[in-house]
């Protein structure tokens, strides 16, 4: 680069006394491209700034002002491009260039439960086959627990899924009317894994290791609960 002050090449050559046209040699050109990662100064520029003519201060200034715009205007273009890298990605679309698995559908055919890691951890997600978007489930995925194995009843209402804390597996059921989480196998000593649910909500079965082999329980959550049915308690379906 050039020492404005001496007139001398960051390789020593003396440039005083060189004469240029008015764009700069292509030499200069050139190392100011090697030389300035962050912005690519024009020729022009750079001679005003280091030229010995007598020239007003206020041309000068603007030439100042001017290389000052286009190294903050470089700085700035290289911060937008890495944070494009580290954003995450928001769940918009229903595959990502994550682990998305797992389906399970609900028994109308319009919802759609998996299981996906892009948010860094196992999380169960509700896809909405006719809106083709994402819904909320709060209350749902917390951050020290992996979720997997989805089930859903007729119209999605209910959800039962694996709830694993510390690497022990629960069966949980999810209701999305109310928008509330419980455990059905809490205080359960043996393993379990694979839950389903019935169409209308009140059935859940799934694998139990309580025998030392892998056998099939059933779960009745009793006549007493509001069953999954066409015009039975509505779900609110808005994002």
């Amino acid at each position: 680069m050039f020492d404005c002050k001496r007139g001398i090449s960051s390789k020593g050559e003396n440039r005083k006394g060189k004469k240029f046209d008015h764009w700069g040699t292509a030499k200069t050109r050139k190392m100011f491209q090697q030389r300035e990662g962050l912005a690519i100064l024009p020729a022009p520029l750079s001679l005003l700034l280091c030229s010995e003519v007598p020239l007003g201060n206020s041309i000068k200034a603007i030439a100042s002002q001017s290389l000052k715009l286009l190294i903050g205007m470089g700085l700035i273009s290289l911060l937008s491009s890495c944070d494009a890298f580290n954003r995450p990605e928001p769940p918009a679309t229903l595959n990502s260039r994550y682990n998305d698995q797992q389906p399970a559908l609900s028994g109308d055919g319009r919802w759609l439960a998996l299981v996906s890691n892009r948010n860094s951890s196992n999380e169960i997600l509700l896809y909405d086959l006719r809106s083709e978007k994402f819904m909320d489930l709060p209350g749902l995925n917390q951050s020290n627990v992996i979720l997997e194995s989805p089930s859903l009843s007729r119209t999605g209402r209910y959800l039962v899924y694996i709830s694993s804390v510390q690497g022990r597996p629960d069966v949980a059921l999810y209701d999305r009317a109310t928008r509330r989480a419980e455990l059905l196998t809490q205080g359960y000593r043996n393993w379990v894994r694979n839950p389903q649910i019935s169409a209308d909500g009140r059935y859940i079965v799934f694998e139990t290791a309580r025998r030392g082999q892998w056998d099939i329980e059933v779960l009745d959550r009793g006549p007493l609960i509001e069953l999954d049915i066409p015009d039975g308690t509505p779900v609110n379906n808005e994002q």
